[in-house]
């Protein structure tokens, strides 16, 4: 696989400070029941990185001292870590709003047979992947049947409520581009989407559109197709200053599965970690008492996907 740190970390991006720190962002493990094209984590089934519960401690520790609001978790499948339903059970008893990043099909493994059940349970907001409502881009980004599984766990979840009005059960929908352009825009799109999605009886609450970043398996794609320095140029000509008080790492951080701490999952898939708190890669444990605001946070040319057009966040466009 091709490196794009070299690529993209001298940059003219411009400076960026962290506000009031409302989300911590967990990877609980880089282990995948699929192997997508566009994955800037490169998860996969034969990958073994999983947080282990002391770590998992260090997060409902860190929680409830920084009076974080918002626990937003990722893998992988993020819910194949052993320690997964015990941090979402510690983490709703602190009333901590919880998101699981899902990919759905995991709705259909075996050994996750009761795993909606358990998510609408504890009321855990759904941020599902669904690359295009059309069954032939789903499974040429996500593998094949992939579709149909997603098709599968997205009714699983409707029949226990999630994004049925009134329910109070969240269930989002994650798109991606499947080549290097930007997304559409994401109000015309997610209205497609339900009209699409509504014709085999399923509902959602909203769709967020993400741009795809330069690094890891999408950014050594475009590095193999001589297409990086294209995409880059994209990026560039379609930055936004006016996206930059919204962008995810003002007011959020990123924590990998050994509990080093990151000025986004972004960064931390690059191996970037946060220099700016003091500490030189610190771990979570280290920033316990530590207040956030103020400091700087470190930028490359791959942040330029944040801030381009519409703008890209963990919660879809920035305007």
């Amino acid at each position: 696989m091709h490196a794009t740190l070299p690529l993209l970390i001298e940059s003219d991006f411009p400076l960026l400070k962290r506000g009031k720190l409302t989300t911590l962002q967990v990877n609980l493990g880089y282990r995948c029941n699929q192997q997508c094209l566009h994955c800037h984590v490169n998860a996969g089934p034969n990958r073994r990185e999983e947080m282990g519960r002391e770590t998992i401690d260090d997060v409902l520790d860190f929680m409830q001292r920084q009076q974080v609001s918002t626990l937003d978790l990722t893998g992988g499948a993020l819910e194949l870590n052993m320690h997964f339903r015990y941090l979402v059970e510690q983490a709703v008893a602190l009333g901590v709003r919880v998101i699981d990043r899902c990919n759905l099909t995991i709705l259909l493994e075996p050994e996750q047979k009761d795993l909606a059940g358990f998510l609408a349970q504890n009321h855990v907001e759904v941020v599902a992947s669904m690359p295009c409502y059309q069954e032939e881009n789903v499974n040429r980004q996500r593998g094949k049947g992939a579709y149909q599984g997603s098709i599968e766990g997205l009714r699983m979840l409707n029949e226990l409520g999630y994004g049925k009005h009134g329910s109070g059960l969240v269930l989002n929908l994650v798109y991606n581009p499947s080549a290097p352009v930007l997304p559409p825009a994401q109000q015309q799109l997610e209205a497609d989407y339900k009209v699409q999605l509504g014709k085999l009886g399923i509902v959602f609450n909203q769709l967020f559109t993400l741009t795809n970043m330069p690094i890891k398996r999408f950014g050594s794609m475009l590095v193999s197709k001589g297409l990086f320095d294209e995409y880059m140029g994209l990026l560039r000509r379609s930055h936004q200053d006016d996206n930059l008080q919204g962008v995810m790492c003002r007011s959020l951080i990123s924590v990998d599965w050994r509990g080093k701490v990151y000025d986004c999952d972004f960064n931390q898939m690059l191996d970037l970690p946060m220099s700016q708190a003091g500490y030189q890669h610190p771990h979570l444990s280290d920033l316990l008492g530590t207040d956030l605001r103020g400091c700087g946070i470190d930028v490359a040319d791959h942040c330029y996907a944040c801030t381009a057009g519409q703008g890209s966040s963990c919660g879809g466009a920035l305007s």
